[in-house]
């Protein structure tokens, strides 16, 4: 069988998540041919979708929302990119089409499966192959809530959306109303490669969990100070940004290494809202200190999920510019239950029946 899976490029949150559903899918049915469809960079999903063989095909699918950095955004950048994509996708489409067209083997099934970018609809519709949605949002959430001329961009999307199979909403999830058969899932996360203690030895890890943090702020990144750190000697931290490691207490993350691999030396992670970091630091047992973000509407529900299922604390980016970061505090405990962490395997299971419905 033969899974194309569409993914944003907004980030790489919709990478790491569809990674840990094509994993499961992958030791269910080993024989499953998988092509990737996206414009992440070649190095992160090879990091990322370990396990799987797979055929990347570089294309860009959706704009997202142009950003400055991990906490802003910029609507007119964002209405501007929408525009300039929307005239390239029709040639994308057909090349695309014929591409997989000639890839599918005789009688395969077959499935795409889109973490969000709303025009896998229209590359479904020119195959005639089956669609199934994946994520927590949709971009018509996002552009309805940046408003102006954003609103019509929203509307485009919710129509592609309606078209699909079903959905598969991740938890922390924005309202989805696209009038398609919905199964919810728990959380899908990657899962560190090595053990804890080949990682530790390899990074020269001599802090104990308790004091070691995890600073990322996912692709796009966040400037910041590195005196900042030094204003807590008592912690050593692990940190993806090579100005942030000149900081006496901070360890740089190897390129080879992604942050979930670290998660378990850490007892902290500090971040931005993300869901596919809150997913991976909810299933290695890590608190999560997190800079509040405007402005987006996905962050306002995780930041809601996170007071409910993690031991937690939620600053202000001034406060956190400041270094005001309290560590010498206890985190919030978590208001609710925990999460189930089986998002990938049940997943996998509704792909396959999916195939399975469409093949007959």
């Amino acid at each position: 069988m033969l899974v194309v899976a569409c993914i944003s490029s907004h980030g790489f949150g919709h990478g790491a998540r569809v990674a840990a559903l094509l994993q499961a899918l992958a030791v269910s049915q080993p024989d499953c041919r998988f092509v990737l469809s996206t414009a992440l960079p070649a190095a992160f999903l090879r990091r990322t979708f370990v396990g799987i063989n797979y055929e990347y095909r570089p294309c860009q699918w959706d704009v997202g929302v142009v950003q400055a950095d991990a906490l802003g955004s910029d609507p007119m950048a964002t209405v501007q990119a929408l525009e300039r994509l929307e005239q390239q996708l029709p040639q994308q489409i057909e090349v695309e089409a014929r591409w997989l067209e000639h890839w599918r083997r005789s009688n395969e099934p077959v499935v795409i499966v889109a973490d969000v970018p709303p025009a896998a609809a229209r590359l479904a519709e020119r195959l005639g192959w089956p669609l199934v949605w994946h994520g927590n949002f949709g971009w018509d959430s996002i552009y309805v809530d940046l408003g102006g001329p954003l609103q019509v961009w929203s509307e485009r999307c919710l129509a592609d959306y309606r078209h699909g199979r079903a959905i598969l909403r991740c938890p922390f999830a924005l309202p989805m109303p696209w009038g398609l058969p919905l199964q919810s899932l728990g959380l899908s996360a990657g899962q560190p490669r090595f053990a804890a203690q080949t990682v530790g030895e390899r990074l020269n890890w001599r802090s104990q969990r308790p004091r070691s943090a995890l600073l990322c702020f996912g692709g796009l990144g966040l400037p910041l100070d590195p005196a900042l750190l030094a204003r807590w000697p008592q912690w050593q931290f692990i940190v993806v940004n090579e100005a942030v490691a000149e900081a006496p207490n901070a360890t740089l993350l190897p390129e080879d290494l992604r942050p979930v691999d670290v998660m378990p030396l850490c007892s902290l992670v500090i971040t931005k809202p993300g869901y596919s970091t809150f997913a991976e630091a909810l299933s290695q047992g890590c608190g999560l200190l997190v800079v509040e973000r405007q402005g987006f509407a996905e962050a306002e529900v995780l930041q809601q999920g996170l007071q409910q299922h993690a031991f937690h604390r939620l600053l202000s980016r001034s406060a956190f510019e400041q270094g005001q970061w309290r560590l010498d505090q206890s985190l919030r405990p978590p208001q609710g239950q925990p999460l189930a962490t089986d998002g990938a395997v049940i997943g996998s299971d509704f792909v396959l029946s999916e195939i399975g419905r469409a093949h007959v």
